[in-house]
């Protein structure tokens, strides 16, 4: 596992149309659900880009301080749009991640071992930079340096922040 330092975006926002399913880290089905989405996502109309989502949406911001593998959470798998067609694919729904601060952490090794980096970031550089999670999704784009299951493999994890209040 390797990665660099963090930067700060800016994100825009963007419209996502994807699957998604509830899960835990404990019940993980992250791969049942990108089993179902890769093939029909040759149905989505005006897609932005190659670049897939792996979003994860949580009840609250302190689902990493009190860390439970089993407390469920939202996961997606997901392209981006440029607009969205009046009927989606069977089985499709629509996910809008809205503009704000993200701290940015590019990754490159096994996805399978990416739990270590979430462990530096909420267990290290989370408590110590001034910063805390915010409400929006979180989410991991894989472009086209994304290997899938091998050790050169690279992602970047978008984490929404905001100053941590005193």
């Amino acid at each position: 596992m390797q990665f660099d330092q963090p930067r700060f975006e800016n994100f825009s926002g963007t419209l996502l149309v994807g699957m998604r399913t509830h899960m835990s880290l404990k019940e993980n089905t992250t791969r049942d659900l990108w089993s179902r989405f890769m093939p029909a996502r040759k149905e989505i109309r005006n897609v932005r880009g190659s670049d897939l989502y792996s979003v994860e949406v949580y009840d609250d911001t302190t689902f990493f301080r009190n860390f439970d593998p089993g407390k469920t959470f939202e996961k997606w798998a997901a392209v981006a749009v440029d607009t969205l067609t009046e009927t989606l694919p069977v089985g499709m729904e629509r996910l809008e991640i809205e503009a704000g601060l993200y701290v940015v952490f590019s990754y490159t090794g096994f996805p399978s071992e990416a739990h270590k980096m979430y462990a530096y970031i909420y267990g290290q550089w989370m408590p110590d930079s001034g910063y805390e999670p915010d409400s929006r999704p979180h989410f991991a784009l894989m472009g086209s340096g994304y290997k899938g299951e091998h050790p050169e493999s690279q992602e970047e994890l978008w984490i929404p922040v905001r100053k941590r209040m005193s």
